[in-house]
């Protein structure tokens, strides 16, 4: 998908929850991805969107990585930016990196090689015991309404990115078929009130959750 079309999908979809959104992250990061990412870690959100996740979290360097290049105006002051497609060899140096992050992204690309070579990317760039946090929708929970979205190219679970990941290398920390409701774009906004308190009940993720977390981790 080009870099316009990119935009028109960001802005059409997104353009009336900006606010709501950032609150949802700030909460989101604090409160549960914050334990994922030391404040003195370099960590990239790949996939970045409008910077929801790296402009929340806290990190000694952030960086962030989207094919839009209007993702630029959204970021903080601190993050730097890199407009690349993710398949491509990365503009960031081998074993840079301790934390990778990506939300809502993989199943965007066009085709599983792209996937592979993202993962390969992401391999490369962490330094050993650095970890990939991989957050996005299950399509074992999510068979029709998956596709509702235009830009879904690759129907992804949490099996099958553990196993991508294991193949390209990464030892598996965390898999969780059941985390996240599924969209923001769309339904219901609840308070953050229940953002938090849904955060601190694991029980209430296997009735609502529709999202995968994936973490794995590069070897030492």
């Amino acid at each position: 998908m080009i870099s316009n079309d990119l935009s028109k999908i960001y802005t059409s979809r997104f353009s009336e929850l900006i606010k709501y959104r950032q609150e949802v992250w700030k909460v989101l990061c604090k409160k549960y991805f914050q334990q994922y990412v030391p404040e003195s870690s370099v960590v990239l959100e790949l996939g970045t969107g409008w910077g929801e996740f790296i402009n929340n979290i806290k990190a000694a360097k952030k960086l962030a990585m989207d094919l839009n290049p209007e993702t630029k105006q959204h970021l903080n002051e601190n993050v730097s930016f890199f407009h690349q497609d993710c398949s491509d060899k990365w503009e960031i140096s081998k074993s840079y990196l301790d934390v990778i992050f990506t939300s809502n992204f993989l199943e965007h690309l066009p085709d599983k090689e792209k996937i592979e070579k993202t993962i390969e990317q992401a391999y490369e760039s962490l330094k050993s015991g650095g970890i990939i946090i991989c957050l996005g929708p299950n399509i074992k929970f999510l068979p029709g309404t998956y596709w509702d979205f235009w830009d879904h190219y690759v129907p992804i679970t949490e099996s099958s990115i553990k196993e991508v990941l294991e193949l390209k290398g990464f030892s598996i920390k965390l898999c969780l078929p059941k985390f996240l409701p599924y969209s923001m774009s769309r339904g219901i906004k609840p308070p953050l009130f229940f953002v938090n308190l849904y955060l601190k009940f694991p029980l209430a993720w296997k009735f609502f959750g529709k999202q995968f977390l994936v973490i794995a981790s590069k070897p030492t």
